[in-house]
């Protein structure tokens, strides 16, 4: 009787960890299938990705080199410029000097620009230069809509931001958003500088599998807030984990950014138009609710997603772009599939 019941324990034990190694399978069947796409996805990738959860890493992986040429390989603290990734980081710097009291959202951006000479910086918000609905497409060209009805992207708005930030903290931009990165310990992040390199891996346009490097940067002092910053998938995460935790921005605040008032399309996040706040999109009609936003330019492609719900954040950053519009994103598009398939998350 005593073996039958040892016998009958032992089974049982078995039973549980097979069943919980099982489970354990499943719910890492994502980095296997990351790893599988990486190693033999076309166009090939060439880039960082780092999957976090409550602020611990569940997935790291590098792959590809920093310099075509030299053939030196990435490293897991390589920096990228993150191009648009860069519009959150000035909105966040706008809605702390709103929390100040020296930035209104709602009122024309004349009033922190005053150099402006054109009858729209009258009527034109900072909320507007925000979410794209500004109208702004030349500072020297009337609206090509009303302002507030229509949403169209671009960086203009941003390097607007810029200089009003630069306007009501009497600093420069970098200064500004140093002291951020710095306060946060993002000690791989700052603001685009010819002259301080430090460790940025060289940008490539892609061509059918030929890589071109990029020898002009689209970045200037006077656009930094739209596209200047220079980052690691690492001081991202930390980013994610501080932003989307109340460490930076009061709650009222943070929800504001999140509070959108426009949609929009965008082949990476869905075909069907979702939320615009600022700097950051809304995603809700996929299977997981998630913000986030994409860059693109000087050879380089950087994705950063945060999924609320599981306190996920996905961070992929890539020093190459393929000149096929069709292709952009196209490793980062399948890697957030493989994610949103995963058992990561909690489901609608």
């Amino acid at each position: 009787m005593n073996s039958i019941f040892k016998i009958s324990s032992l089974l049982s034990i078995i039973l549980i960890f097979s069943s919980c190694n099982s489970f354990a399978q499943k719910e890492n069947n994502y980095s296997t299938k990351i790893d599988s796409l990486i190693k033999n996805t076309s166009p090939i990738f060439n880039g960082v990705i780092l999957i976090s959860k409550n602020g611990k890493t569940l997935y790291s992986k590098t792959k590809g080199v920093s310099n075509f040429e030299s053939k030196k390989p990435l490293k897991f603290d390589s920096q990228f410029e993150i191009m648009s990734n860069s519009k959150l980081i000035t909105a966040v710097l706008i809605l702390l000097e709103v929390e100040k009291g020296k930035v209104k959202l709602n009122s024309p951006i004349k009033k922190y620009l005053p150099e402006l000479t054109q009858t729209w910086a009258d009527s034109v918000t900072v909320h507007q230069l925000l979410n794209h609905t500004h109208g702004i497409v030349d500072l020297k060209k009337p609206l090509v809509f009303k302002s507030g009805t229509q949403f169209k992207y671009g960086d203009l708005s941003y390097t607007l931001l810029t200089k009003i930030i630069e306007n009501t903290t009497k600093k420069s931009y970098t200064e500004v958003a140093e002291t951020l990165f710095k306060k946060l310990k993002m000690t791989n992040t700052y603001c685009y500088s010819k002259d301080k390199i430090q460790n940025l891996v060289t940008g490539y346009f892609n061509s059918k599998g030929t890589f071109e490097k990029v020898q002009k940067t689209q970045i200037t002092p006077q656009n930094l807030g739209a596209d200047g910053v220079v980052s690691t998938v690492t001081d991202l995460a930390i980013w994610n984990n501080n932003l989307h935790k109340g460490k930076i921005l009061k709650p009222e605040t943070y929800q504001s950014m999140l509070r959108y008032t426009i949609t929009a399309q965008h082949n990476f996040f869905g075909k069907e138009n979702e939320g615009y706040g600022y700097g950051i999109r809304i995603t809700e009609k996929e299977a997981v609710k998630y913000v986030g936003h994409t860059g693109l330019g000087d050879g380089f492609s950087s994705v950063n997603l945060y999924f609320p719900e599981s306190d996920i954040s996905l961070i992929v950053l890539e020093n190459q772009m393929n000149e096929d519009s069709e292709l952009f994103y196209a490793s980062e598009f399948k890697i957030k599939n493989i994610l949103l398939k995963s058992d990561l998350f909690i489901k609608k």
